[in-house]
This record gives structure tokens, sequence and C-alpha cells, in this order.
């Protein structure tokens, strides 16, 4: 069962997962979560009517309703398993990834994501072990519901005067287009890749890859726009370019949220949840807030309980999920992109460009993440935390997603992927000179001990 991962379930359709899993997955979700109803929704992508109708008939055969949205972002499936008070929701989509793939994403009461440590894990052991499927004496039933009104006048309360703005946005040929044209109706906006297409003609909707963000940058250049926004393949995901067509760290935007939640609307000291790889100029610019800043893992298995569990106001991650106390605790593409758009708006009525602001708060190198390719994780791992800490004295060590040890004029982050073998590898120092000699150092390292291919 290779598509079961820390988060989801996701990967190539009829190779890593097929219609068959789909109906166990479906079939088990409702004793594992209690439910006899469940929420379903799914992405434009072409295997998900398939994955649907195996889905479907797994959860009417356990006994369970099935409420029906059709095509529907992710954040549009959170909204209504907590709006509505479902016990149980289920996502078809491979967010990201290229059109073979496909996936599920399911949630719990809240909109509480159910990862592979969560109950995912126990539905990939009864799927294994062939634990029978007998059908329910009851059968479920199956209704039709539309909640993309109560989600869009949900999403309008947020909504700035964004008169003064040019906006170029990049759709991805996914999810963000059902109700992006309408949110952003009137404003001075041009649009990329605006059609639903589950082949993603337009560029694979991972807004992480530059070459996926280069047509939006050459629009935000050619209409002279002051931000360019991206969504990913199912609008849980959200990043920017700045008016001088350079991409935005996502990490930072975490920081930049402040001046909506704090300047705009008065929050006082604020609970902040960013995860590990964060910039340190985050949470150095949060500390003017008074913010109380929590550092956690990565994925929103992780974020989305954390931030519940500090009852945070937001948080994001460097993946472009922002999450919101006001969304359930919850990340939507749409509502961040809102906020966003509010505080570059208000940025421009004092002279203030995004580009500006981001260079004000960009104080420090950055290596980006950077994959070596090995199989012993966590022995690299270990070696390359004991080589540094052994010749200077750490200030910070943390010990969750693999380790980020920081020292007085940089950090580390070094972790495995949950998927492949690879370790990723993040560093940030104070000069681009004592960046390139630490990532020389763990180059060498992981080559010469390892056999890392990086």
């Amino acid at each position: 069962m290779g598509a079961f991962h820390a988060y989801d379930i996701r990967g190539v359709y009829n190779v890593d997962f097929d219609k068959d899993t789909a109906y166990k997955v479906g079939y088990f979700i409702p004793s594992l979560l209690g439910a006899d109803k469940v929420l379903v929704g799914r992405d434009c992508r072409v295997s998900s009517e398939e994955i649907r109708d195996s889905l479907v008939e797994g959860l009417t055969d356990a006994g369970a309703d099935v409420y029906d949205i059709g095509l529907s972002s992710t954040p549009l499936v959170y909204f209504g398993t907590a709006n509505y008070g479902f016990k149980a929701s289920v996502q078809i989509t491979a967010s990201h990834n290229p059109p073979e793939y496909n996936g599920m994403k399911v949630s719990r009461e809240n909109a509480l994501p159910v990862g592979l440590d969560a109950g995912l894990g126990q539905i990939r052991d009864w799927i294994d072990e062939g634990r029978p499927t007998p059908p329910a004496p009851r059968k479920g039933e199956v209704h039709k519901m539309d909640i993309k009104k109560e989600y869009l006048d949900f999403l309008m309360k947020f909504k700035g005067d964004y008169s003064n703005l040019k906006i170029a946005f990049d759709l991805s040929n996914g999810m963000a287009n059902l109700l992006a044209k309408e949110l952003f109706k009137g404003e001075d906006a041009g649009f990329l890749f605006d059609t639903l297409d589950g082949t993603f003609p337009g560029h694979e909707p991972n807004p992480l890859i530059p070459a996926n963000v280069k047509p939006l940058r050459d629009l935000v250049s050619k209409m002279g726009a002051d931000v360019g926004v991206i969504y990913d393949g199912d609008a849980d995901r959200v990043m920017f370019v700045d008016d001088r067509a350079r991409f935005v760290p996502p990490d930072l935007v975490v920081a930049l949220l402040a001046q909506y939640f704090c300047d705009e609307r008065g929050e006082k000291n604020p609970r902040v949840l960013q995860e590990i790889r964060s910039s340190k100029a985050v949470g150095e610019a949060l500390a003017a807030y008074g913010a109380e800043l929590h550092t956690w893992r990565v994925g929103r298995a992780f974020a989305a309980p954390k931030l519940r569990e500090i009852d945070g106001l937001w948080g994001g991650e460097l993946a472009g999920h922002y999450y919101f106390k006001d969304f359930f605790y919850s990340d939507s593409g749409l509502l961040a992109s809102l906020l966003v758009l509010r505080i570059v708006s208000a940025l421009k009525k004092k002279g203030i460009t995004l580009s500006g602001k981001i260079d004000e708060l960009t104080k420090y190198k950055n290596s980006g993440e950077i994959n070596f390719r090995l199989e012993d994780k966590k022995g690299a791992m270990d070696a390359v935390k004991d080589m540094f800490m052994a010749s200077e004295k750490a200030t910070a060590f943390m010990d969750f997603d693999g380790y980020r040890v920081e020292f007085p004029s940089w950090w580390f982050n070094i972790r495995p992927s949950n998927t492949e073998p690879y370790l990723r590898f993040i560093c940030e120092a104070s000069t681009q000179e004592l960046l390139d000699s630490k990532i020389a150092a763990v180059d060498e390292l992981l080559k010469t001990r390892f056999g890392a291919v990086r």
C-alpha cells in the first residue's frame, strides 16, 4: 500500500492504488471515525469520478449516507465538514502532483486531518490483512449537496478594498477556478490558466517548482502588477510574486500576516505557528507584535491540530499552506490570498511596495531546501548534527521532524523524506560566505561517508 503517506493517500492511479482501494477506504471510514454521514468532494482530475464512484459505493455498503458536493477545492470540503458538523469527509485529489496522480484527503470532525498516525495507518492495515467488507443491513443513501455559495459568502467577509491594486492570478487549471473569478470580480486583474482541466495543460499545479511560476512572473511584468497570486491544484495552498516579479518566500508571508491580524484587526500578543524550516526573520518580525511563536512539524496532519491545541490565530508553512483560527484552524489558499491582498493594498496606500516590504523582512541568506539521496537517513542526520554541535555551542535544539539546530549567526534543519530515500537540508546564515561554508561541509560529509547524491 505505497499510496498511504503521513498526510494522505496519494500515488499514481492504477499503479499505487486503484478503485478497489478507494472502495475499501470508503467502507472502513464510517467505523474508523464513528460516522453515519460522510461528505465527499473531488477535484477535476480525469480519474476523480471513477474514484468517487468506488469510494461512495464503499461508504454506502458500510451503511453511511453520502453527501456529495461534486467538484470541490480541498478547503471547500474542510468548510463543509466543520460548518455542517460532519464527523468524516473525503476530498479526492492529488493536490499539486502531475495529472496521472490522484488520492484522498480524509478529515474527521471539525475538519481535523486524519493522517497515517490518526487512522489512515489502521485503514491500510485492514486492507493489507484482507479484512472482510460485508454489506451493512441498510445501504446508505447518496445526497447531492451544493455549499459553494455558503463558502463564497464566508470568504467575502474577509475581502478588502483592492481598487488601488493591479493583480495577476494563475489558477493553475485547478480548483481555484471554482470561485476565484467570482471572488475577485470587478478587480483590475489578469488571469492565467483559468479553466478547470485535470490534465493541467498550462503547467503542473505545483507552485514550488520555479518553472511553474514563470508564466505568472511574466504576467506581473507585462501588467505592471502590484502582486501575483498562484494556487496549487486543489487550492489549499497559495504563493505570491512581488511587483518586481520575484517569488516571495512563503515563510515570510507568516510574518506579513501580522499586518492584517495585529495592525488592522488590533489583535494583541497573538499565538502564531511556524514550521521547523522557517526563517529566523519570521520570529524577529513577529516579536515586534509581542507574538508567542510556536514551531512545529511540517504538514497539515501536524499543523492543523497544533494550531488548535495552542489556540493560535494563524500559522503557515514553506509549502504555502496558511492556517487560520477563523477557518476552523484549517488552510485555505483563497482566504490567505484575500488577507495578503488587503496587506498589499494597505502598504501601497503608504507608498510601500510588496517588494520593499519583503526586502525589509529578508535579513538572512537562505539555501532553500537541498535534497540528498541516500539510504541511511538516520545515520546521516546524526552525523551532520554531531559535526556541527561538536565544534560550536548551539543556542537552540529541536528534535522533532528531523533536527533544527540554531547557532548565534546561523541555523540548519535536516529532516528525512516520509516517502523517498532523501534527506532534506536547509540552512540560513547571516552572510553568504558563512552559508556557503556550511553547505560545503554538509555536502562533503554526506558524499564521503554516506554516498549521497545531491
